[in-house]
């Protein structure tokens, strides 16, 4: 028989534990007795958050080395809106006057979902003609509802594989259910999830979206327009909201950005065009 020789024969902490608490008994002193890395007060103190920046960075980035994901297509949105079906449910069931008209601004919204769902989708089916990961471009969102759910459930139903990097909130946002399972993450520090967003990022699409999504889009701009990360397509869907919500042309009159600064963003108002742009610029097949 081939001998099994140990990948590592250091033991883990739990085991170390395990065998200390069997032999010694711990003194009065409970809290000071304990290893560094069992004391959960100890772990969760002020002095020790660089640690725990460490720590949100490592897991995921392990995670998905081990699995092979290299490339990613990052989607932002509105984690308001809602599917068509959804929102036909919602008019159905509404009974007051605020209730219809809730119900009526879902419906309208509604195609913003349906857009990022059909995007996930198309990704999707690219990804299942490569043979090789390296031609690979996952999606990969925020985590939680709305647009961010839509991008995940239409890559979902293409039967691709998605990621979700969800973030402890006061209200807590809770992971859609069509990430897949071994890339839904959770982070405490909205820094290390906006670096895991950057870190395998080969485009960025945004919907129209509230003060999160334009936060990401405007830090990615700059991350660009800077020269910290190598250009990419960032493409935002919706030519009526964007146009309103961001007067470009204004920026550049004002001589507060250049006009080749915005050659890095393209807007488009449908999920194949926003899809035609990202393939167009890495000449994919």
């Amino acid at each position: 028989m081939t001998p099994k020789l140990p990948i590592d024969n250091a033991k883990t902490a739990a085991e170390l534990t395990v065998e200390l608490e069997e032999k010694f008994t711990p003194p009065a002193t409970d809290d000071a007795y304990k290893l560094a890395f069992a004391d959960q007060d100890f772990l969760n103190s002020p002095e020790v958050r660089g640690i725990r920046f460490q720590l949100e960075l490592l897991k995921p980035d392990l995670s998905l080395r081990e699995h092979g994901i290299d490339h990613t297509i990052v989607v932002f949105g509105s984690a308001r809106f809602m599917s068509q079906e959804a929102a036909l449910e919602k008019e159905k069931t509404a009974t007051t006057d605020a209730e219809r008209a809730k119900a009526a601004i879902a419906l309208n919204t509604s195609m913003h979902y349906e857009s990022a769902r059909t995007f996930g989708q198309l990704v999707g089916q690219y990804n299942l003609k490569q043979a090789a990961k390296d031609f690979r471009l996952h999606i990969c969102t925020g985590g939680g509802p709305g647009i961010m759910e839509a991008a995940n459930r239409g890559a979902f139903e293409a039967g691709d594989v998605s990621i979700g990097f969800n973030i402890s909130l006061p209200r807590e946002q809770v992971p859609n259910p069509y990430i897949t399972p071994d890339f839904c993450f959770r982070f405490h520090y909205f820094a290390l999830r906006k670096m895991h967003f950057m870190l395998r990022a080969r485009a960025i699409v945004v919907y129209p979206g509230g003060f999160g999504s334009f936060d990401e889009l405007f830090e990615v701009l700059t991350l660009v327009q800077t020269k910290k990360v190598e250009p990419m397509p960032i493409v935002l869907v919706g030519h009526g909201f964007w146009t309103q919500m961001i007067r470009f042309d204004l920026l550049i009159e004002s001589g507060l950005i250049e006009p080749d600064d915005l050659k890095i963003v393209k807007i488009v108002d449908t999920a194949e065009q926003a899809w035609t742009a990202i393939r167009d610029w890495y000449e994919l097949n």
